[in-house]
């Protein structure tokens, strides 16, 4: 909380002419309201993501803003300048055609395909194409493409199926709370919180459940957008079901109560997960249900690895039970490689967004299992389609 975030290599607003944003998640928006120091500016995405992109940005500002070249004003200039389009309708930026298609990586993601000049990129941002309780897998039937440029994040891994970790994590769920423990599940507020919730109403989950800290912002947000939502009546019935916690006397009162509790941050970097650590962490009859992927060096990676946790400023042993989900909202390699079967041509493709290993790889997947000619590129590298 409050660390010097990380940017991505600047580029001058003066040679951007929009910003076409794939989805809401920072290291996608963090630094977009950087470029609308540029009063010439615009921004297109997808209606829910610019509620989302506001709510993550704000929260973004409050922790890390001593850090950001940018201020609330910034952000909210942007917004301003945003326009919203539904999946598979195209528009206009200058001379180029864009149209948004579902993603299925969090509400109102979009992969996208660019159209100029008789050529047609393909931009996957991130992707999921197996789909969840809350959304759709991605769309995949793009045609006749000459370029692609694609997210890397699982491409030599694969995960479980979804049906074995939601039966795994409801059997975890029950068998803490019937026991008489608290089982806390820290959890990204936008989309895997939700996700959680809908798993466990779709299991029909007999036991108390509740719902805390940014989540319940992005709830709301998610009931105004439904049409971006797999089963809109699954997510009312999932979210009625939780208590909805907004106050401390209410924080204190639900762990008193054998229940499962979801709570942001997802890495217990702050948020009232951090709270509901340090009050379940010494009672080995409670448990911790991590649902998202931990980066090194943060709380929820040093509980996964050390079995330790942040309470009142130091580290501490926790006897609480611990076990790891893969919830992964990202295609593993197989679901990627499905992806790229379905595609028509002989378009160059670009890896981006994993770890320069992972990058590779699918770069020479590409070229030797498809014949595509592939490339990891460097930071700041240019390509001619």
């Amino acid at each position: 909380m409050g660390r010097e975030p990380s940017f991505p290599l600047h580029v001058q607003p003066k040679e951007v002419q929009a910003v076409i944003l794939s989805h809401a998640h920072l290291d996608h928006s963090g630094a977009a309201p950087m470029q609308f120091l540029n009063k010439e500016m615009e921004m297109h995405t997808t209606s829910v993501t610019t509620e989302l992109t506001q709510l993550l940005i704000e929260d973004f500002l409050k922790l890390s803003g001593r850090y950001l070249t940018y201020e609330h004003m910034d952000l909210i200039s942007m917004v301003k300048r945003t326009t919203n389009h539904p999946y598979q309708e195209p528009f206009s930026v200058g001379e180029f055609t864009i149209t948004f298609f579902d993603a299925g990586h969090i509400p109102g993601s979009a992969s996208m395909i660019i159209e100029a000049d008789g050529k047609r990129l393909l931009y996957t941002g991130d992707v999921n194409g197996e789909g969840s309780n809350l959304l759709n897998g991605a769309y995949t039937n793009f045609g006749e493409l000459d370029a692609v440029i694609t997210e890397s994040t699982y491409a030599t891994a694969n995960h479980p199926t979804r049906e074995e970790v939601e039966e795994d994590f409801v059997g975890y769920a029950r068998e803490i709370v019937e026991n008489g423990g608290i089982l806390l599940v820290p959890a990204f507020a936008v989309g895997r919180a939700q996700e959680i919730a809908c798993v466990l109403e779709r299991a029909n989950f007999q036991f108390p459940i509740a719902m805390d800290g940014m989540a319940l912002k992005t709830n709301e947000i998610l009931f105004r957008h439904k049409e971006f939502l797999k089963d809109p009546t699954l997510y009312k019935r999932a979210i009625e079901q939780c208590e909805l916690v907004t106050g401390w006397q209410q924080r204190r009162a639900v762990i008193r109560t054998p229940s499962v509790i979801i709570a942001p941050a997802g890495m217990l970097v702050g948020g009232s997960a951090a709270f509901y650590m340090g009050e379940i962490a010494g009672n080995p009859k409670n448990g911790v249900a991590i649902v998202a992927f931990q980066v090194p060096g943060t709380p929820g990676r040093s509980l996964l690895d050390k079995g330790l946790a942040i309470i009142d400023g130091k580290p501490r042993r926790v006897k609480a039970q611990v076990r790891r989900f893969d919830f992964s909202s990202h295609s593993g390699r197989n679901h990627l490689l499905e992806m790229f079967r379905s595609i028509k041509g002989n378009p160059k493709v670009l890896p981006v967004h994993g770890e320069s290993e992972a990058c590779i790889a699918l770069a020479d997947e590409m070229k030797n299992t498809f014949g595509f000619e592939a490339e990891a590129p460097e930071p700041g590298a240019r390509f001619i389609v």
